[in-house]
């Protein structure tokens, strides 16, 4: 039975273990250990990528962190896609720093796939993450207003646009919306379908638009910033509208 099975079912008798003498629901402890595993992933990953986090913030940081993974070979893919990772699961990285790093280090398009890559690895495992711990661990991280946009949603039958529509947007809260779309009867198939497809224009024009800071394109890369701010701010102003208007309400 699934975790939304069981949500809909709560009356229904779960298996128990005995752990130290003491009895507790079988899904309690697939819980528990669930977030163990999850907490040591976070350090695994925050040990790995943590010299280059704190680089990025400091003077000059970015040239020396593109420096150093340039010259790490395809060890510099395992710490980008770490980074990426991080960047989704926790989101405390701004995801337009991540992008940018990439495409000065390894171009528009390697940079842009491999962003791409590290979205797909990292809402892969939120969405099985999710599916294991239930609503409860999401709503310790996310707005309630937002889970229940998405009940919504579901209920019109067209939440597959609307997710795809989401993650298109600049400035929409994305790894929000992927720890909430889990909850909903979405498949992961489609769900990493429409939402990597979602992504492509925003990460394509990031990574292109850094790639021509190094290469003497900068006042393209300037009008490309500037767009995709401007949308970024509309979205983000607006963005309680536009999830209202896409759920059917005025």
């Amino acid at each position: 039975m699934t975790t939304k099975q069981q949500q809909d079912h709560p009356t229904q008798t779960q298996p128990t273990v005995a752990i130290f003498g003491r009895t507790m629901p079988k899904g309690d402890l697939v819980k528990f250990g669930g977030l163990i595993a999850f907490f040591a992933i976070m350090v695994a990953v925050c040990l790995l990528v943590w010299p280059y986090v704190a680089e990025i913030f400091e003077p000059g940081g970015v040239d020396r962190v593109i420096a150093d993974v340039r010259n790490a070979g395809p060890i510099g893919f395992l710490i980008l896609l770490g980074l990426q990772f991080l960047q989704v699961v926790v989101a405390f990285i701004p995801g337009e720093v991540v992008q940018l790093a990439a495409g000065m280090m390894y171009g528009p398009w390697l940079g842009a796939l491999l962003i791409l890559i590290g979205c797909v690895i990292s809402s892969a495992f939120i969405y099985e993450l999710v599916n294991r711990l239930g609503a409860p661990f999401v709503q310790s991280m996310v707005p309630v207003k937002y889970m229940d946009k998405f009940r919504e949603f579901e209920k019109t039958g067209k939440l597959n646009s609307i997710v795809f529509i989401l993650f298109l947007i600049p400035g929409m809260p994305k790894d929000v919306f992927t720890y909430i779309v889990p909850l909903t009867d979405m498949p992961l198939r489609t769900f990493l379908l429409l939402t990597t497809i979602g992504r492509i224009p925003g990460v394509v024009v990031s990574t292109y638009a850094a790639d021509g800071l190094l290469d003497g394109r900068v006042m393209e890369s300037v009008v490309l910033f500037v767009v995709l701010a401007v949308i970024a701010v509309v979205a983000i102003l607006l963005k309680d509208k536009l999830i209202a208007l896409l759920s059917g309400k005025k």
